[in-house]
């Protein structure tokens, strides 16, 4: 038989505390982690100096405003981010069979789309997915799939990335931008309007709609806030500002904006799911996947893609 080359210290060392290291690097602060992990911060720094005597070496430089990896550390660190991503997929593995997911499928969701989409999945999802549970992760496209590539969500959706290694891709849908104008606009009263008929200057745009024939750096690019708060904006400053068309039935219910379809070639943005490509749950996303589709095709103006778009 092989005898374990492992020591007794390491041995002693459990999953919860290298959650715990993993923690502190990723906040940079014991308190931070603290909080994040529900310990005190005194008895996180015990945990975290249990695992430096049991590797033999310190983790973390101490005494700055910002915990930070010594230079062996961070090659810890990365090993123990390994180890952990390995429990998870094991325990992933155990449960699969036995319910979609393995009973939580943790989805990421850009703040521009989820408040939109959501309502038409939320009621359906249960249908498809008997015993799994629906756990919603807003933020930005970029934020999302750094979470997903480190294990914190199942999947994501988001406009088309840069390829990366290990991560898989499933086009849904394209949907296209429409126009939200003050209801004093000289063009308030027309259904459709093109670019061309629209001062550059007078533009209020999101992050992910100035790329679409104006340039925000130049004329006003508002980001980080949410589409009733642009709206909310429009209706103070004036001027127009390209919204997602799920949002149409939210935007038509606040005061002093109306809408209007956009003239010529389509300007939107593309939706696609993204997963790591080891996840086990490869059959539940794919179904998962129809069923956006599928939600997809009963909404006004959302183009569904093909599997090769």
């Amino acid at each position: 038989m092989q005898r374990s080359m492992i020591s007794t210290n390491l041995a002693a060392v459990s999953l919860r505390d290298l959650a715990l290291v993993q923690a502190v690097h990723r906040q940079g602060s014991f308190n931070s982690a603290a909080r994040v992990m529900h310990i005190s911060p005194s008895g996180l720094s015990h945990q975290v100096q249990k695992v430096e005597q049991a590797l033999g070496a310190p983790l973390f430089e101490r005494g700055g405003r910002r915990v930070v990896a010594t230079a062996g550390g961070q090659r810890l660190l990365l090993q123990i981010d390994a180890v952990l991503a390995a429990a998870e997929h094991l325990q992933q593995l155990a449960r699969a069979g036995e319910v979609a997911f393995g009973g939580a499928l943790r989805l990421g969701v850009p703040a521009s789309l989820g408040p939109y989409l959501l309502p038409h999945l939320i009621a359906p999802f249960p249908q498809h997915f008997p015993g799994a549970r629906l756990s919603i992760s807003e933020g930005k496209p970029r934020g999302l799939l750094r979470r997903l590539r480190e294990g914190e969500l199942d999947a994501v959706l988001a406009p088309p990335a840069a390829a990366v290694s290990g991560i898989g891709i499933r086009p849904l849908f394209f949907e296209p931008w429409e126009l939200m104008l003050r209801s004093d606009h000289p063009l308030a009263g027309q259904r459709s309007i093109g670019l061309d008929q629209l001062d550059p200057a007078e533009a209020i745009l999101m992050a992910e709609s100035h790329a679409d024939g104006l340039d925000g750096d130049e004329h006003g690019h508002v980001q980080d806030v949410s589409l009733e708060s642009l709206a909310a904006l429009v209706g103070l400053r004036g001027g127009y500002a390209l919204v997602p068309a799920l949002a149409h039935e939210r935007l038509a219910s606040m005061p002093g904006i109306v809408q209007a379809k956009l003239k010529g070639p389509a300007s939107g943005r593309e939706i696609a799911l993204y997963w790591r490509d080891a996840s086990p749950w490869h059959d539940d996303l794919q179904a998962f996947a129809e069923l956006l589709r599928e939600l997809a095709r009963q909404r006004p103006g959302l183009r569904v893609r093909s599997t090769g778009a």
